[in-house]
């Protein structure tokens, strides 16, 4: 074993301080997988987690979002969406629709050929979650996920 003592040798210690273990243990798994995705997502679609991130947000809105909602569903500011969004209109995978009435605003959404990508780059990452979490049984999962939805107020992905 690479750790310093097995499972049956640990002592639990007081519940804040297992609380922080746990909580550094889900960060750095957290890292682990974003970082293999991130890599996995490079090697095989030549793309990014953050083009990823806009095709996943607007395959979920199929008239499209304006530039504002769809930095809102992605927490992120307008300046970090702008020059993703740019690069898959260029890619055409994702086109810009003026809104009527307002000269400023624009609605993106997927074109046919960025559902198509998406739909072929969201089965690869399906499979290599499910490779990377198969030791979590979907019971587990489930019962996992319930749990930081709670953590979250309830608002599940």
């Amino acid at each position: 074993m690479t750790r310093a003592h097995s499972d049956s040798d640990a002592k639990i210690g007081t519940p804040s301080k297992e609380r922080l273990r746990l909580w550094l243990r889900l960060l750095r798994a957290s890292r682990v997988v974003e970082t293999q995705l991130r890599e996995n997502l490079r090697t095989e679609f030549d793309t990014t987690l953050p083009r990823f991130d806009v095709m996943a947000a607007l395959s979920r809105h199929e008239q499209g979002l304006k530039m504002s909602e769809l930095s809102g569903v992605l927490r992120v500011s307008n300046g970090n969406v702008t020059g993703i969004v740019d690069r898959l209109v260029e890619d055409g995978l994702m086109v810009r629709i003026a809104v009527p009435g307002d000269r400023r605003a624009s609605r993106v959404r997927l074109t046919q050929k960025g559902r198509e990508e998406f739909a072929r780059q969201a089965r690869a990452h399906e499979g290599w979650i499910d490779e990377m979490l198969e030791d979590f049984s979907a019971e587990e999962a489930f019962a996992l996920s319930a749990r930081f939805d709670q953590m979250n107020g309830g608002s599940g992905a």
